[in-house]
Parts: C-alpha cells; structure tokens; sequence
C-alpha cells in the first residue's frame, strides 16, 4: 500500500452527495482520486458538483499543498485497480452492497482496505459474502464529510484499521473507532438519543420545535463544539470533577433518566415536526439552508484551530 504522507491513490464509488464530499476532500489534499459510478449522469455532473465543495475547502484548510488528480473512470475495474482505499457510497441495502462487494473484492489489491460509508447499515450485515471480510471497514463520515471532520470506524483486522485511519488524518479528518460492531456506530446513537427526547417534548407539548432547536443550538450546542459529553459532566463537577458530580448530582441526573419520554411518530407528531421546521425555514429552501449551515460549519471550523483542545 501506499503510504499516507505519499498521496494515496482513493478510489470514490459512487458520485452521490457522500461520494463528492469524499472527492472533494481527498483531491483537495492532494490524494489521486478516481471516481466511478453506475450512472453516466452522475459522472457527467461530477466536475460541476465538486466546484462547491472544492472552494470550501479551500478556505478550511487553505495550507493543504498541491491538489491530487482526479480520474473519473468508466468501469469499476480503472477505479478499484490499485487503490489503497476504496470508499464504497452506494445506497443503504444490503443486497446492492453486498452485488457491488462482489464485483470489487477481485479488482481489490491484496492490502486494499474497502471502507463502506454506511450509517445505517454495520460490518456484520454488510461483510457476509465477502471472501476476505477482513477486507472491509466501515467508515461513517458525517454529512456533508468534507467540512466534519469525524469518521466513525470499525473492522476487526486491527492492522487495516490503522491503515485507514492514517489515511483519513491525511485528509484532516478525525477518525475514531469502535471496540464492538454497532447499529448507528457512535454519533448516530448519540444524535438520536437526543432527537428522541426533542420529538417527545413536541409530543408531550413542553416545547415547540423552534424553542427546542434554539436552546440546543445556544446552550449544550455550544459547548458541545469544545467539549464531549463526558468531559462536561467532569467539569460540571466543579473542582471535584466527574467524581464530585457523580457523588453530588448523580441521583439529580437518574430522576432525569426516568423522566425522559419515549416517542411515537403518529401523523399529529409528524405534521407538528413539519410545521416547525418549516417556521424555522422561513420560506428558505434546502439549497439555502445547506449554503447557511456550511457557513456556519466553515467559520466554527476556523475557530477551533485557534482554540485550545480539551
């Protein structure tokens, strides 16, 4: 395999809205990246769709050096052929993963790592029928990949993992990586936890979806950016730390447990979800609400760089 600091070669299968993230990011520092997807179309688009993402970045992460190449490939076998990583964006079913793993597992080198950007989907459904599974990671990047920087990894072939997370700090990301293969991998467990309790303060009417949207966003939100959920709690300790908390507001923080809900989306749910998210919109469409939030994204991303890590 290539090594990180020796730009890899990056296979991107499939030109969706994961897949172009993942170009964008790789080419803009400086990895060789080869695009394939089954519908021309898609490859058609590609060059126009990576224009956004692209000057994105370059106001992230404007040291980056010389940009990769970017290939975009015909057949499935210009794209697999040679390349380190493999990063598969194909449609959440199993089935259309596990047809495509067929077809890519003999193009692969030998020490290629295939890394599935599922969020939905875990290694054991998706590494049966493989002859290799060890082969195969997954690598849950959050939307949109090229501005987050978190990817959420697992595989059981510890050297492979290795691998690719260097491969992902090459590209200015953060990998972290599961211990055991779970549904919604990390931050999709954390985010629906809390999307859960949010639905249910609709439903039970303790809030409106604008409240609860505003609060999370200039409370917890905010620091959230700086500090994970554990390390705040340790801090809210005060000189005690987590211990104190724990011994002084550990029963405050389980009547809290108990009191959170458990939510249906029945249709007066869902209609109360809508209305809400279209009064924050506020006749904006997906397109300007993408724009305001990447904004928002790049001039946080900025920041932390000059703030200190905890």
């Amino acid at each position: 395999m290539r090594q990180a600091d020796q730009r890899p070669t990056i296979a991107i299968l499939g030109a969706g809205l994961i897949g172009v993230g993942w170009a964008a990011l790789f080419q803009h520092h400086g990895a060789d990246v080869r695009v394939w997807d089954p519908e021309s179309e898609a490859l058609v688009a590609l060059p126009a769709r990576l224009k956004a993402p692209l000057a994105q970045l370059a106001q992230v992460a404007p040291d980056a050096g010389p940009a990769g190449r970017l290939t975009v490939c015909d057949t499935l076998a210009e794209a697999v052929a040679g390349a380190a990583l493999i990063q598969e964006n194909a449609p959440e079913s199993i089935a259309v993963k596990h047809a495509l793993y067929g077809e890519v597992e003999p193009l692969m080198d030998t020490d290629a790592i295939l890394a599935s950007s599922t969020s939905a989907l875990t290694w054991s459904d998706l590494s049966p029928g493989l002859n290799d599974p060890a082969r195969l990671i997954t690598a849950h990047p959050f939307n949109p990949p090229h501005l987050v920087p978190l990817v959420e990894i697992y595989g059981p072939d510890d050297a492979r993992v290795a691998r690719a997370e260097a491969i992902y700090r090459f590209a200015g990301r953060v990998p972290v990586r599961l211990k055991k293969d779970a549904t919604g991998h990390i931050a999709n467990r954390l985010a629906s936890a809390l999307w859960r309790e949010a639905v249910f303060m609709v439903q039970d009417g303790i809030a409106d979806v604008e409240a609860i949207d505003a609060a999370l966003v200039n409370g917890p939100g905010l620091r959230w950016s700086v500090l994970g959920a554990h390390m705040a709690y340790h801090l809210g300790g005060g000189a005690g730390g987590m211990e104190g908390y724990l011994a002084h507001l550990g029963p405050s923080q389980e009547r809290r447990w108990a009191a959170l809900g458990a939510p249906t989306l029945g249709e007066d749910v869902q209609a109360a979800l809508v209305a809400g998210v279209a009064r924050e919109a506020a006749g904006r469409d997906i397109a300007q609400l993408e724009a305001i939030r990447d904004a928002a994204l790049i001039a946080a991303l900025k920041a932390r760089k000059e703030a200190p890590n905890v």
